[in-house]
């Protein structure tokens, strides 16, 4: 299903998009103006040399929109613009059936020795 692929990588990406993690205002604010990307690296604790390629990938699958601030806001503040990043329309739709769907196909943690003859534990000999 979805046009991208879902990285551990990309799929932490699309979680600070989607707001998941903050409470429900925060949520609201990430959901509507997005995050620059210094911010999204301080979230995600990816490297800027992971984290924008991602982006972009995700930009030309129509996932994410990005867009620049207002340059009053950033002269008032004197610093320089920041570019945001926040999920499309799209994305909103298809990032949370892909991580659901992603989290499912995910291969469950095995115990060592559980059910497997012949270690630690097992019955194999």
């Amino acid at each position: 299903m979805p046009d991208v692929n879902l990285t551990p990588h990309t799929q932490t990406l699309l979680r600070a998009l989607l707001g998941q993690g903050v409470d429900t205002g925060q949520r609201s604010v990430v959901l509507t103006d997005g995050l620059y990307g210094l911010d999204l690296v301080r979230r995600t604790g990816l490297p800027n040399g992971t984290l924008f390629p991602i982006l972009e990938r995700l930009r030309q699958a129509g996932w994410v929109e990005r867009y620049w601030e207002q340059d009053a806001i950033a002269e008032a503040q004197g610093r320089p613009r920041r570019r945001f990043y926040r999920i499309s329309p799209k994305g909103a739709v298809l990032a949370p059936q892909a991580l659901a769907e992603a989290s499912a196909a995910a291969p469950a943690v095995a115990r060592p020795g559980i059910g497997r003859p012949g270690l630690a534990g097992g019955s194999g000999e």
